[in-house]
């Protein structure tokens, strides 16, 4: 800071100033997200000529003038249409969260994002914000079991229920389940999860715009989507029919397995209520996680990139081991199939995140995990390191044994996410584990 600082010096740092305009094409080429990611919604000017963005450790921000506090607030609070025009107090926006939200935008060419304290604060303010009680869910299944828990047993405390499809359901299936579910009540949304966790079967959302659009309703009920397993890389939904997408960031986006954070990303008219209600509660990501995020995006596409080139070559080592029943992996799908053309018509690539059913049961699936020494026995995915876990007795431990069969989730299923170590040496440390089953 400049000792003496001129009226024209601070006229570009205060705290209510927006950053200057970044390019977005140079002479007619569109530039990519990862280019982008490099300075996209900062203006190094704006903090000091600070080439990186400063973390903004404040809980509040301090008003040019009475009439613009009040007029801050009246987009905050919802009187005036289009938000705060500027930065009013930490649960409400900042300037680390801002450009990270500009950012998070660019993967998935949305017109908006938010971003939140966890995936699964994400989903609970979208669906506080748009559900209401005696609404349906109709959603696809499996879902996390955290989001299960969220619409049967949270939701429905209000009166909120569900019915479901199964995730490689057919538009006619999807349709059945739709004219039930209108039967039953609104039906405030759709929410998918593609691939589905753990089984890593994909949902088809053209056939599920189709259907929704088929019921003829005068206010289509918005689709949601958790792109956690595949994006931002690898599918973009909202070119397929999705209105609103939301994800997990501590995964491939965070990238590092040292936070916790969420997103939804889709047009202003569906966040502006999600917007309000993240206000009201404070589901906000943090300053410091904001900017380690940020970080993060910068190398999000090498990381990702070379996951999905490992999980390939690792795939192709365990398709056909005589241990293993069978690999769920996005490359392998027969041609022709209808998950094949699920495949052809939404992705981009087969990611680096796969379900491994062994031979045996339970027995067999702790045996394998417990040899491993390279990868790590923990839950998540889209770390920088291979992990691999028990989803029956680990995050869906708590459904239903009905439904985890229903849903094959079976003992003998392991959960891999490869990382960007070096593949042979992945390979090497599967192949031993198995020698251990």
């Amino acid at each position: 800071m400049a000792n003496d600082p001129t009226e024209a010096d601070l006229t570009g740092a205060g705290p209510n100033r927006r950053p200057r305009r970044h390019a977005t094409e140079i002479g007619g080429r569109k530039l990519s997200p990862a280019t982008q990611m490099m300075g996209h919604g900062y203006d190094p000017m704006l903090s000091e000529g600070s080439l990186k963005p400063p973390i903004f450790l404040t809980s509040t921000f301090v008003f040019e003038s009475a009439a613009a506090g009040k007029r801050h607030f009246e987009g905050v609070t919802g009187k005036r249409p289009g938000g705060a025009e500027g930065l009013v107090y930490s649960r409400f926006n900042g300037p680390d969260q801002e450009i990270l939200e500009h950012r998070l935008a660019i993967w998935d060419e949305a017109e908006d994002a938010l971003s939140f304290s966890s995936g699964m604060s994400a989903i609970a303010t979208v669906m506080l914000a748009l559900v209401q009680p005696g609404d349906v869910i109709v959603h696809s299944g499996p879902l996390y079991a955290a989001t299960e828990t969220l619409i049967g047993r949270v939701l429905g405390r209000f009166g909120v229920t569900w019915l479901d499809f199964p995730a490689g359901a057919s538009r006619e299936e999807i349709g059945a389940v739709l004219d039930k579910a209108t039967a039953q009540g609104r039906i405030a949304m759709i929410y998918l999860e593609s691939p589905a966790n753990p089984t890593n079967v994909l949902v088809d959302v053209e056939a599920v715009a189709a259907a929704r659009d088929a019921l003829g309703q005068g206010e289509p009920s918005p689709i949601v989507i958790d792109n956690t397993f595949l994006g931002p890389l690898w599918q973009h939904p909202l070119k397929h029919g999705a209105d609103l997408v939301v994800y997990s960031l501590t995964k491939y986006v965070g990238g590092h397995s040292d936070l916790v954070a969420g997103a939804a990303v889709g047009p202003k008219s569906l966040l502006g209520p999600v917007r309000t209600m993240r206000n009201t509660i404070g589901t906000i990501t943090d300053p410091n996680t904001a900017w380690m995020l940020l970080r993060s995006l910068e190398t999000l596409e090498l990381r990702m990139s070379r996951a999905g080139e490992n999980a390939a070559k690792v795939c192709a080592f365990l398709r056909d081991h005589p241990k293993v029943e069978r690999v769920g992996y996005l490359g392998f799908l027969e041609e022709g199939g209808t998950q094949a053309d699920i495949y052809r018509r939404h992705c981009t690539g087969a990611g680096s995140t796969f379900s491994l059913y062994l031979k045996g049961g339970e027995r067999e699936a702790f045996a394998f995990l417990d040899a491993l020494r390279i990868a790590k026995l923990a839950v998540s995915l889209g770390g920088t390191e291979t992990l691999a876990s028990h989803p029956a007795g680990m995050t869906h431990l708590s459904v239903p044994q009905a439904r985890k069969d229903a849903l094959d989730i079976g003992d003998n299923l392991v959960r891999i996410s490869i990382g960007v170590e070096d593949a042979g040496d992945l390979i090497a440390d599967f192949e031993q584990a198995l020698a251990a089953v």
